[in-house]
């Protein structure tokens, strides 16, 4: 089993600035990614890509003024629906093509009950959700050679506030992708829980 896709992958600190991401590498990244997993296959999950200089500064006031932000060709708002599972989620019309009208309106219900049935749950499948895709979008940057670097030390409302996020979206994270300065060499990996520290059989 052929396992570098996780164990080279690392959050790089500071990427090359004099190295532009391809638009047509970022869109195979994010198209690879989409075939990360969610509740119901609704995805409820969407992104906005800062590329702009313009863009940058905002985000990057906003993100602690990490330097990352302004060095990396993109960075990446994952933005999680909090309201996603609800009717509205035009995932469920292909859900009726498969399940039929009672199938999918069991679902529909078993999700709002499941997701929606307070703040904290809602946040939650926002934040689960959203968490997927990001994950999915390092290591699909992985497979293109492309770095990356998840960032959640952020003003989140804040940055809801200046990308117009609208009612019901949450911020989840915030992804730096490019290509990592060389000429800084990376800390080692740190040691990782093994099966026997992580796992608890019962």
């Amino acid at each position: 089993m052929n396992g570098t896709l996780f164990t080279e992958r690392r959050s790089v600190g500071s990427f090359d600035a004099s190295q532009s991401l391809d638009r047509e590498k970022l869109k195979a990244i994010v198209d690879l990614a989409g075939n990360a997993p969610s509740a119901f296959n609704l995805e409820p999950w969407r992104i906005i890509a800062v590329g702009s200089e313009e863009g940058k500064e905002r985000l990057f006031e906003r993100a602690n003024r990490q330097p990352k932000i302004k060095e990396a060709p993109y960075d990446l708002i994952i933005v999680g629906d909090r309201e996603g599972y609800g009717p509205q989620n035009p995932a469920w019309e292909e859900l009726k093509s498969l399940a039929g009208e009672e199938g999918a309106k069991r679902s529909i219900g078993a999700a709002a009950r499941l997701y929606g049935s307070s703040e904290e749950r809602k946040i939650k499948f926002a934040e689960s959700n959203g968490g997927l895709l990001a994950m999915s979008l390092m290591y699909a940057a992985q497979a293109y050679g492309v770095d990356s670097h998840p960032m959640s030390g952020i003003d989140f409302e804040g940055i809801a506030e200046e990308f117009g996020l609208k009612e019901g979206e949450h911020v989840v994270m915030v992804i730096a992708l490019g290509y990592r300065d060389t000429s800084t060499a990376l800390r080692p990996r740190r040691k990782r829980k093994d099966y026997e520290t992580l796992v608890e059989e019962v």
